[in-house]
């Protein structure tokens, strides 16, 4: 009998093909998959968010939201609706939009340039980090803030853990800084890496976190235990991003090399390798399939072949015969 590493091997063999979405004008920051997986989103230094759906075999843009006055540095989707996403801007200001109106819900006045952005499980709360390392929390329902929170250290990346009563941070020390939520008291300060911990992403299943360092390894840790379970260590340059799959069992990391790497959580194990032809700095596995979204920095290669900069693409697609 396979194992789950050979039988993901053998299944990218014939679902290993890669599909370019085009339709921004500049570098894409982020991608997310809404949480029942029928949308994608993408936010870019052009300012806008597009949102991609399913066409049959294919995908197509469906909508474009514009109203940020900078670059859209990252997105998240609710936890559980499937229509609403909020946007991080250096504009100074977080957005709240629906799908199903193509338009701004609301739009939250912030203190600084914001820089990463987060929701708490039950969707009640996001949290938005600015490059004044401040995380403002802003009530859901109305829209407002209540509170923020100033950090004396850098902080890189914003995650609460899948139950919603931890608050994780990444830092430039290499650090993972855990405070209770939500009256954020420090309980553990782990020494991850000892370089940038720079992003952070939690499993499906509850069990396992990953952190990604600018020493170039990704570490996996226990949820329960807070020891670091095990390395990868296939990539040469700082891990910039990390996402697990829907089952929790396979995840993907990405930096400047030109590959993403695909390990089996379990083992360690790589199961495949995506090419790049320049950095990646965001993947998203989809919620319910073994598809990949990813974006890359690929302006100067676009334009040598003089179209639109800001491409999307996503792995997993059936190979042509």
């Amino acid at each position: 009998m396979a194992t789950y590493g050979e039988s993901m091997k053998s299944y990218f063999a014939s679902n290993g093909r890669t599909r370019e979405l085009q339709g921004h004008s500049s570098k894409v920051h982020s991608v997310a998959w809404s949480c029942d997986g029928r949308k994608l989103a993408s936010g870019s230094f052009d300012k806008t968010v597009i949102i991609f759906v399913q066409d049959k075999d294919r995908y197509v843009k469906d909508l474009t939201f514009r109203g940020h006055g900078d670059s859209v540095d990252q997105l998240c989707w609710h936890p559980t609706h499937p229509d609403l996403l909020a946007t991080a801007s250096g504009d100074k200001t977080v957005r709240i939009w629906d799908a199903r109106s193509n338009r701004s819900v609301s739009t939250i006045n912030t203190k600084g340039e914001n820089i990463n952005i987060c929701w708490s499980p039950d969707g009640s709360t996001i949290a938005v980090g600015n490059k004044d390392d401040l995380v403002t929390f802003i009530d859901t329902k109305s829209h407002r803030s209540k509170g923020d929170e100033q950090f004396k250290f850098e902080v890189n990346e914003i995650s609460w853990n899948n139950e919603g009563d931890l608050f994780f941070l990444t830092s430039g020390q290499g650090t993972i800084h855990i405070l209770s939520y939500p009256d954020l008291k420090l309980q553990a300060v782990l020494n991850a890496h000892p370089a940038n911990c720079i992003c952070i992403e939690f499993d499906p299943t509850g069990r396992y976190f990953a952190t990604g360092s600018a020493d170039a390894l990704v570490s996996l840790w226990d949820v329960s235990e807070l020891i670091c379970v095990r390395t990868f260590s296939r990539l040469e340059w700082p891990v910039r991003t990390l996402s697990f799959s829907h089952d929790g069992k396979m995840l993907a990391s990405a930096s400047e090399d030109l590959v993403i790497d695909i390990a089996e959580v379990e083992t360690g194990e790589k199961i495949a390798e995506v090419p790049c032809e320049s950095p990646t700095f965001t993947v998203a596995w989809h919620p319910k399939q073994h598809l990949l979204a990813f974006a890359c920095d690929d302006k100067q290669r676009d334009r040598d072949r003089d179209r639109d900069a800001g491409t999307v693409k996503i792995f997993g697609l059936p190979s042509d015969p």
